[in-house]
């Protein structure tokens, strides 16, 4: 009987109903088409010459510094509030995750708005910044970084937070009962446990940061060479040379599919 139980799962599971199939398929192309039309598209016999332009080459230096800047600054901060969020019973600890995964679903426009009334010249931090030490964040490649951190930094802190949950406590406890303390244990045991988990949250992080358009046009502005980045250098080439507007996206095109195959393991299992 089990022998006929076990012949008979596979079976149905590879029984596709077709009122499912063909709406699948639907969604499957409604995906993958644009895509391929942004490759069938792209103007290959003049993408080297289009990619060494001075400001492709400007737009594509700049958007892979503030995004490295923006991951650090994430980790610097995001790390300590995962564990905080992992680790630490305190009252509105659920209302404390909630604010932190609010830019995941806020619009970007709406979260440069709400940096440039806490960090424009007249916000709630940015007058006395600008009048305390003359240091103004709005349309600066500074004002870049803090827009990308701002969208990017949930995706490090959900990572983190998800790693840190699935960690094994007892070599953490191993190592208090042996005498390390709290940093020693935090630095030398918890972060090489989560390690994968940290390093895929930082990516993420890195990538989304790459790609972000709406806060950082709205606080930082687009201005080339100081301001403008890959995404905004793609919205400028549209008014103007959809060839190249096409070539810049390709190259963002390839960065998300390789980071999506570097990270494929940390959410994709086999068939």
């Amino acid at each position: 009987m089990s022998r006929t139980l076990d012949t008979a799962a596979p079976r149905r599971r590879g029984r596709v109903p077709a009122a499912l199939l063909i709406p699948a398929g639907l969604g499957l192309l409604f995906l993958v088409l644009p895509l391929a039309g942004l490759v069938l598209r792209a103007p290959w016999t003049t993408l080297p010459q289009r990619l060494t332009e001075p400001e492709a080459l400007t737009a594509l230096r700049l958007s892979v510094q503030t995004a490295t800047l923006a991951t650090v600054f994430c980790l610097l901060l995001g790390v300590p509030l995962a564990w905080l969020l992992a680790r630490v019973e305190f009252p509105g600890r659920r209302l404390v995750r909630a604010l932190v995964t609010v830019p995941l679903v806020l619009p970007p426009v709406v979260g440069g708005v709400a940096l440039l009334l806490v960090f424009g010249r007249r916000g709630l931090f940015g007058g006395w910044l600008d009048a305390t030490f003359g240091v103004t964040l709005p349309f600066t490649t500074a004002g870049v970084v803090l827009a990308e951190s701002f969208v990017a930094m949930p995706f490090l802190v959900i990572a983190v937070e998800g790693a840190l949950r699935a960690a094994d406590h007892r070599y953490e406890e191993a190592a208090a009962t042996l005498g390390a303390g709290r940093w020693t244990t935090f630095t030398h045991v918890t972060l090489p446990l989560v390690a994968p988990g940290l390093a895929a949250g930082a990516v993420l992080c890195w990538a989304r940061a790459l790609g972000e358009f709406g806060a950082t046009i709205t606080f930082a502005g687009n201005y080339p060479g100081r301001t403008q980045t890959m995404p905004l250098a793609v919205y400028l080439a549209l008014e103007t040379d959809l060839e190249s507007a096409i070539v810049l996206s390709l190259v963002l095109l390839v960065v998300s599919v390789g980071i999506l195959v570097a990270l494929r393991d940390r959410w994709m299992t086999s068939a």
